[in-house]
């Protein structure tokens, strides 16, 4: 993929059809390192599919045969000296605490580095797309955050959905308006 944003769109929609209900996008930066942490509280992964995931032909979907996904986001991580690592928590053995949490290290000064890329059109359209799903995002760089919590948004809107068109323009200003400090 030509933007870690992209890996990251493809990592959530895992989360997704994991069934969770709060997927948490966290992105560490510094000088050197980017740092992005994805978990949820899906289904979780058996031993076997933890084992096989980072294997393309490996895949829980029904729909093709190959998952590339988590292939490429460790491809992405592991060509700047980086790693992903991932852990999760299957719910017939963790009825209460299941989930996956997927890490991927990327080192920003090797010649290799994926850009980042257009995270605010990630955020906003995993919003749009899954509007029953609350997402909690941060991004820490430079000495300053940007979040959002869409828990947070519903408590404020009641039942105004999520994917409505003010409330998509609201989030993407609210994001670019963080960016931007103003």
């Amino acid at each position: 993929m030509k933007e870690l944003s992209l890996n990251i769109l493809d990592i959530a929609e895992n989360s997704v059809r994991a069934g969770a209900k709060l997927t948490s996008i966290a992105i560490n930066e510094d000088d050197e390192v980017i740092k992005v942490t994805i978990s949820d509280d899906g289904c979780g992964m058996t031993e076997e599919v933890l084992r096989n995931v980072t294997d393309p032909f490996c895949t829980t979907r029904t729909t093709r045969k190959v998952g590339l996904g988590i292939p490429l986001l460790k491809l992405a991580a592991e060509q700047t000296g980086g790693e992903v690592t991932i852990v999760s928590r299957h719910e017939s053995e963790y009825p209460d605490t299941h989930g996956t949490t997927t890490s991927a290290t990327f080192f920003k000064n090797h010649i290799d580095m994926t850009p980042l890329g257009d995270i605010n059109a990630t955020v906003v359209t995993l919003i749009q797309c899954n509007p029953h799903i609350d997402f909690l995002f941060t991004h820490q760089f430079g000495g300053k955050t940007v979040s959002l919590d869409t828990r947070e948004l519903r408590e404020v809107l009641g039942d105004v959905p999520l994917n409505t068109l003010e409330v998509i323009m609201w989030i993407k200003e609210n994001l670019n308006e963080q960016y931007n400090g103003e």
